[in-house]
């Protein structure tokens, strides 16, 4: 792990020489970088990887007499690419200082698992990203009005041009997920683990580029900012069961915001897709104008956006029915540790027998009955 001390220190460029110091060499890369910032002639590359690039001023014409005021506005293009590699360094080197500073103390307290260990830094990474992105993601909604008017979701499209604060949100949200691939590396994730996280980091990918390239960056806001708090409320309820199982109650609120969440971009999706798009003026595909506003571009969107909700679904019931039959289990557990209470016993019908066994009268004794037959 990046930052930490160790006594014996591992042959250099090996596996585990690599894990334990991936955050100071891509710290390296990183300083490289800014370092080019100094220079004249290596200025110009250095700027394209840190800076957001296209920018766009165009001027607004106002009815008073004073000049119009200009407004930057951006596009996308294939220098994000460069750019986005630089805030994947940055995304790991904070991943790193997040691991080593916080969840690792946190963890020498708890005392948890190996399986529960691997799953709390996951929460923990995850909660403190979803966190961030997702108060980010509210004040973008509310300056840019994308939620009062749910028709600017397809008015005027194709949305070539963006603000400043969505296209770094975009740039940063992409360079996060695939940050998050190396991590499957650097962390040591269980082999047990890795197919799911695969699956939703790759998922995470497509969606969030593909709405940046189709220049449908406002429904993608749109749908991610509610998704991002349901999977926030669900890491933090974990970390608070690791800490205390007796925690539980933030899962139901979960359950419910998620099935809830489901149905919102259903429903937001089909009426952007299916009313909004298929009713504008500007049809066509263009890639030079960014237009791709034809029905096989939306029916696809619109396909692959139901298809992963209902994977999610899917996995959602298959994670509810698991949870009742562990609770079910345990109470039936529960249940067999109580022995029943032993019953008192029953004299049988016959005189002077107990349970089925013979027992001599009290006041006579076989002595004295001997006696008397004698």
């Amino acid at each position: 792990m990046g930052f930490r001390k160790k006594s014996k220190s591992p042959p250099v460029l090996s596996h585990e020489f690599v894990i334990q110091n991936h955050a100071d060499m891509v710290s390296c890369v990183a300083m490289i970088v800014l370092l080019g910032l100094m220079f004249e002639v290596t200025a110009k590359y250095a700027i394209m990887f840190i800076t957001v690039q296209y920018n766009v001023t165009q001027t607004l014409d106002t009815d008073a007499e004073d000049k119009p005021e200009p407004f930057s506005y951006y596009k996308y293009g294939p220098k994000d690419m460069a750019t986005v590699f630089f805030y994947l360094l940055i995304a790991i080197i904070l991943h790193a200082l997040i691991q080593e500073y916080i969840l690792d103390k946190i963890n020498r307290r708890l005392h948890l698992s190996k399986t529960k260990h691997s799953k709390f830094n996951e929460s923990g990474q995850l909660a403190t990203f979803y966190s961030f992105s997702f108060i980010w993601g509210c004040s973008i909604l509310t300056n840019e009005e994308f939620v009062t008017n749910p028709t600017f979701l397809w008015e005027g499209y194709p949305h070539i041009h963006m603000a400043f604060q969505v296209k770094f949100f975009y740039i940063c949200q992409i360079a996060y997920w695939f940050h998050a691939l190396p991590e499957l590396y650097f962390q040591k994730v269980r082999k047990e683990d890795v197919p799911r996280q695969l699956y939703y980091i790759c998922l995470y990918i497509f969606h969030i580029t593909g709405a940046y390239v189709l220049n449908l960056h406002r429904l993608g806001l749109v749908l991610l900012v509610p998704h991002y708090l349901v999977e926030l409320l669900f890491h933090a309820s974990r970390l608070f069961y690791f800490s205390d199982e007796n925690k539980q109650k933030g899962f139901t609120l979960w359950a419910l915001l998620f099935v809830i969440t489901r149905l919102l971009t259903l429903t937001v999706s089909v009426l952007t897709f299916g009313f909004g798009l298929s009713r504008t003026d500007n049809q066509g595909f263009s890639l030079a104008e960014g237009n791709f506003n034809v029905l096989t571009v939306r029916m696809t969107c619109l396909s692959a956006i139901c298809l992963t909700q209902a994977w999610m679904m899917w996995k959602f019931i298959n994670f509810q029915l698991k949870k009742w039959r562990e609770q079910s289990q345990i109470q039936a557990s529960k249940k067999k540790a109580v022995s029943p209470k032993s019953r008192p016993s029953k004299k049988d019908s016959r005189g002077g027998s107990v349970n089925g066994v013979m027992k001599p009268d009290d006041k006579t004794s076989p002595r004295a009955r001997k006696s008397k037959a004698s």
